[in-house]
C-alpha cells in the first residue's frame, strides 16, 4: 500500500482511538442515519509545477532537468488561491460517541498564479490555469464532552479525519514571457485524498444541529495533459510553433471553513 495511504489511514485510527475516552453523543442519537449539507471556503498552500519526467525528449519536458538563475529546479511556483466549496455527506451513528459519514465535496474553482524561473528574476514570466476538483470520502469522526450551552442544549466539539478519491482538472495552462506565450494542454488525474478536521455541532432542535469546522485537506495531484501545446509570439511577427508537450504535475493541499446543517431521521 502507497505510504501516503497508510498516513491517511493512521488518522483515522487514530480518530477512531478517541472513542475509549470520555466522549458523549451529538446531535445524532443511538443508531441514527443523518443527513448534512454545507458551504465552505477553502485556501491553499504553495504549490509547485514540475515535470514528472524532466529529461523525456519525446514528448518534450516542458521545465527540463537542472536548476535556473534563481538556483531552484526548473519549475512554476505560486499556489491555487482560494475557492468555495459545496459538500453533501450522509452519515451514521452508530451508538457511542463516534459517527462514520460518506462525504462528497465539490471545488469549482481553483485558479493557479505562479511564476516560472526559465529567466533572469526580473523577466516576465507568469503561469495561470484554472483548476476544479471533485472528492469523495470515507470520514470518522468524535464527538467530546459538551463544553457550553447554546439555549438549553450542550456544544459539542468534534473531531475527524477521512480518506478517498478525488477527481482533479487543470484547464490549458498559459505561460506568459516578455514576447511569446507558451500553452500547455488540459488534463485531469484521479488520486488519494485524505482530509483532518476539528469543529463545533451547535443544536438547534433535537434532530437539526449546526456544524462549524477548520477542515484540512490533500486532495493529492493535479497533472496537465500530454499533447499539442506550443509557442505563440505576441505581436504576431512569427508563426506559432507547435509542441508535444510531457505532462507536469502538482499537488493541491488547503486548509478552509465549513459551515454545514446536519439533520437526523
Amino acid at each position: 500500500m502507497p505510504r501516503r495511504s497508510l498516513d491517511a489511514l493512521s488518522r483515522i485510527a487514530s480518530v477512531a482511538a478517541l472513542a475509549s475516552m470520555p466522549l458523549c453523543p451529538g446531535v445524532a442519537g443511538a443508531g441514527e442515519l443523518y443527513l448534512r449539507g454545507g458551504i465552505g471556503i477553502d485556501w491553499s498552500s504553495d504549490a509547485a509545477f514540475t515535470d514528472i519526467d524532466c529529461s523525456s525528449t519525446v514528448p518534450a519536458a516542458l521545465y527540463g532537468c537542472g536548476t535556473d538563475s534563481d538556483g531552484a529546479p526548473r519549475r512554476s511556483l505560486g499556489d491555487f488561491g482560494e475557492t468555495a466549496v459545496l459538500e453533501l455527506g450522509l452519515g451514521y451513528a452508530p451508538g457511542s460517541a463516534m459517527r462514520y459519514e460518506l462525504m462528497v465535496e465539490h471545488r469549482p474553482h481553483y485558479s493557479f498564479e505562479g511564476r516560472a524561473n526559465f529567466l533572469a528574476p526580473d523577466r516576465q514570466q507568469s503561469v495561470a490555469a484554472n483548476i476544479s476538483s471533485v472528492s469523495g470520502m470515507l470520514a470518522a469522526f468524535a464527538d467530546f464532552l459538551e463544553i457550553g450551552t447554546f439555549g438549553r442544549a450542550a456544544i459539542t466539539p468534534y473531531v475527524g479525519a477521512g480518506v478517498g478519491v478525488a477527481r482533479n482538472r487543470i484547464g490549458m495552462t498559459s505561460m506568459t514571457f516578455p514576447a511569446t506565450t507558451t500553452s500547455v494542454r488540459s488534463g485531469s488525474r484521479t488520486d488519494l485524498t485524505w482530509m483532518v478536521a476539528a469543529g463545533v455541532t451547535l443544536p438547534l432542535n433535537e434532530r437539526l444541529g449546526l456544524d462549524v469546522a477548520w477542515r484540512y485537506t490533500d486532495l493529492g495531484e493535479v497533472r496537465t495533459g500530454r499533447g499539442e501545446g506550443g509557442v505563440t509570439w505576441r505581436d504576431g511577427s512569427r508563426e506559432p510553433i507547435p509542441i508535444d508537450f510531457a505532462p507536469t504535475q502538482a499537488r493541491i493541499r488547503s486548509h478552509g471553513l465549513r459551515l454545514s446543517l446536519r439533520y437526523s431521521f
